[in-house]
């Protein structure tokens, strides 16, 4: 339910791939052509349908995937004269440019083109690359695929597990003597000996429910867990995952176009409420032989295995044990050799415990970094309310802060332990931005930001492991992202390696009014961060329809001042109709605004959120004489979803017209991990799932709305949107809905869907919610 808002958004430092419909038009079908009327005076003002998303007109530069190197240099991959991708090496200060690898070394023995280069790592020495090619997807990301390894000094590329099914690999990498590599296929571990190719088998009851190195779909999706095995530092030991997937239920999904007869398609998923896979962790040697199991209490389908990483040593590994409640975490440390456990550190909260988790710009390691030679690690908690970095003895017998009070850390970038500086991104001051800042080791609390003053914005980085360099990625809402190299401490810039020149001049010759923040008092005390963007012709004598973005559940937010590109282009070419678009960050969203901001909602997702956003549409209403009371909508997607119909159906008073994409009407059909972290166990809390869910409150609809959902979304099932379209119809509710067939969360699988979904929601607004200014008399 997370997440997803509709266009996919391009990572800063990834090489990204992109490939366009062509589609000019609209697909035949329910829908007719939408025809948006022209407003500006010059096509170069004038946003379409089309220019935004049946052309790549306005997608930015990219850069990478880069790899930074202990000397302070880094690798990234470019596009030689040929054509052909190469990679190349930098000198971060003199800027030195040499090529690594050649496409032509790319090429296998045998064939004609290189491989294509999806991604790639090093070995320790430099030597030899790993290289990712023809991968497949699994559930969100394209995880399977082949494997190759270049050695550099012989110049042999030969394939990884030949001998197994084709695109199977998966999280390939090389021991710590570059020796070997080890990888997942098949749900069981192998290790490939690289002088010899010789493969051992480690695991061999690897199957659809036994899960070896990698996980579920639940982990995955909640967890952002799939690479599941990690080399010990000495390169004897394999710590990794099995998940036992038996019992958990399928949800079986039903393709109806792909062949002449429909077939299902089973997805093993856990719904609130219901059985877990057992998860468990243990060591094997990686030549082969038995696995020592950790030897954790508790049931292991009541659990959550968040964390396996190696103690700094090859001796003992730290894991992480979440119960399912997740409002405790339990670290121990465990023998490799017994599989004996000790506590170290436990973690609880009235609500639930925060663990960092990868795709919120960390991995589940990344606040847990060794100090003093394994005597002492960081660690982040919200024990007294903020999201503060501390020092903890390997023992657990002694915390430190690190990081200033009443300051929520969002993460932590990097532990300097030979400067003896801790780095980390926060915005104590403005909770819709993000700079860079360090702390001493010391514990004196002395923060110093690194990210300079007069540079507002949000604001990313990929630091070097010596602290000295960084890649760092600027953007504000109304502008794209620049790339540069710079060097720290002082910020100084050595080169812009991507400036998005050309984007940055499409959109500004679109005329756009600067998009305003500002914090809106909504009664009660409550205080909330919202962001307005206007028609360009803006007269503000007149009252003018406004439309609510939101997203509202604790996820993520929709009000920070960072570039989001086509999502924030579509609200423009909105704007230039003669709408005001809006978006508030209601309670319960994860800003930095300290723990009760964020946890108040715990038991209660979606009745705090809906009451928040109603408020602020009648406060906007109050306090800017230009908005038209009668004349407020609302839409989202997944998490927005929901939100939208929660306001749709209980503040019929407040939103007249409403466009849901892939909501969730029923929490109980959501899944465990992320339903059980916010709601308790529905077995528990019946009344606050009731409450919550807005298929509850169908029976209030008055306005206008539209439901949108992909048939074949294996994150929120289209059963949910079945559900309450019986439950409207039984209560004699009109409405409209659209199904894409087949198409996952993100609704953009197929020639042309992203541009019919954005056609069909722009219609739809159009013509149940009037656009353009009316004179004041006319508002309400």
């Amino acid at each position: 339910m997370r997440r997803n808002l509709g266009v996919p958004l391009v990572p800063a430092i990834l090489l990204v791939v992109l490939s366009l419909s062509s589609a000019p038009g609209w697909s035949t079908g329910q829908v007719a052509t939408a025809q948006v009327p022209a407003r500006a005076s010059r096509e170069a003002d004038q946003l379409t349908l089309d220019r935004l998303f049946a052309s790549p007109e306005f997608f930015g530069e990219g850069f990478g995937p880069a790899r930074w190197l202990e000397d302070g240099s880094y690798t990234t991959v470019e596009r030689a004269r040929t054509g052909a991708l190469e990679l190349v090496r930098y000198d971060a200060r003199e800027g030195s440019r040499q090529v690594l690898v050649s496409g032509r070394q790319l090429v296998p023995p045998g064939e004609n083109a290189p491989l294509r280069l999806e991604d790639y790592h090093w070995s320790e020495d430099g030597q030899k690359l790993l290289i990712f090619t023809n991968s497949r997807r699994v559930w969100r990301e394209n995880t399977r695929g082949d494997y190759w390894v270049l050695d550099r000094i012989s110049g042999d590329l030969f394939q990884l597990g030949e001998e197994l099914p084709g695109s199977s690999l998966m999280f390939a990498k090389f021991s710590p003597d570059g020796g070997r590599v080890a990888f997942v296929s098949g749900n069981n571990l192998y290790v490939q000996d690289l002088e010899s190719r010789e493969v051992t088998q480690l695991t061999h009851d690897g199957s659809r429910t036994v899960i070896n190195g990698t996980f579920d779909w639940v982990y995955e999706e909640e967890f952002f867990l799939r690479d599941g095995f990690r080399w010990s530092p000495d390169g004897t030991r394999i710590a990794y995952w099995q998940l036992d997937a038996s019992g958990v239920r399928e949800f079986l999904m039903i393709n109806n176009t792909d062949s002449l007869y429909s077939y299902v398609i089973p997805v093993q998923y856990p719904k609130a409420g219901t059985r877990n896979s057992a998860a468990r962790a243990g060591v094997i040697p990686a030549d082969g032989g038995e696995t020592v199991w950790f030897r954790l209490e508790g049931d292991p389908r009541n659990h959550y295995i968040v964390s396996v990483e190696w103690a700094e040593g090859s001796e003992e590994v730290m894991l992480q044990q979440l119960n399912r409640l997740q409002n405790t975490n339990r670290v121990f440390l465990a023998s490799a050799a017994t599989g004996e456990v000790r506590p170290t550190l436990t973690e609880t909260d009235e609500a639930w415990v925060e663990i960092s988790v990868p795709g919120r710009g960390l991995s589940l390691s990344d606040d847990l970094r060794w100090l003093d030679d394994r005597g002492s690690f960081t660690w982040r908690s919200e024990r007294d309310g903020w999201r503060r970095v501390y020092r903890v003895t390997r023992g657990g017998d002694d915390t430190v802060p690190l990081t200033p009070a009443n300051v929520d850390i969002m993460s932590v970038e990097l532990v300097d332990q030979p400067g003896g500086w801790l780095y980390y991104m926060a915005s104590p001051d403005d909770p819709t931005r993000l700079y860079l800042y360090r702390v001493p080791l010391d514990g004196s609390l002395r923060a110093e930001r690194i990210t300079p003053a007069d540079q507002p914005g949000y604001h990313q980085y990929q630091m070097s492991p010596d602290a000295r360099w960084a890649f760092h990625t600027h953007s504000s809402f109304d502008s794209p992202p620049t790339i540069s190299l710079v060097e720290l401490p002082g910020h100084r810039v050595v080169r812009t390696l991507v400036d998005n020149a050309d984007l940055r001049r499409k959109v500004e010759a679109l005329g756009r009014e600067p998009t305003e923040f500002f914090r809106l008092d909504v009664g009660d005390g409550l205080v909330l961060d919202g962001w307005m963007m206007k028609p360009n012709d803006f007269d503000p004598s007149r009252k003018y329809p406004v439309l609510f973005h939101v997203y509202g559940e604790p996820w993520s937010q929709t009000v920070t001042d960072e570039w989001t590109g086509h999502r924030m282009l579509w609200h423009h070419l909105l704007t230039q109709q003669g709408y005001i678009v809006v978006s508030f960050d209601n309670r319960g969203t994860p800003a930095p605004r300290g723990r009760d901001w964020r946890k108040v909602v715990h038991g209660e997702v979606g009745t705090h959120a809906a009451a928040d956003q109603a408020n602020a549409a009648r406060a906007l209403a109050r306090q800017r004489s230009y908005v038209d009371a009668d004349r407020i909508g609302i839409w989202g997607w997944s998490g927005g979803g929901s939100q939208t119909l929660n306001s749709m159906f209980r503040h019929p008073d407040v939103f007249r017209t409403g466009m849901a994409v892939a909501p969730v009407p029923d929490q109980r059909y959501y899944d465990t991990a992320y339903q059980e972290r916010y709601m308790g166990l529905p077995q528990d809390n019946a009344e606050g799932y009731r409450r919550g869910s807005p298929i509850t409150y169908a029976h209030q609809l008055e306005g206008n709305l539209l439901i949108v959902h992909g048939t074949g979304d294996d994150n929120v099932h289209y059963q949910g949107t079945e559900a309450l379209i019986n439950r409207l119809v039984e209560t004699g509710r009109h409405f409209t809905m659209m199904a894409y067939p087949n198409r996952s969360h993100g609704i953009f699988e197929g020639r042309g869907t992203t541009r019919h979904v954005y056609g069909l929601l722009t219609r739809y607004l159009m013509e149940n919610l009037p656009a353009g200014p009316r004179p004041p008399t006319m508002g309400s």
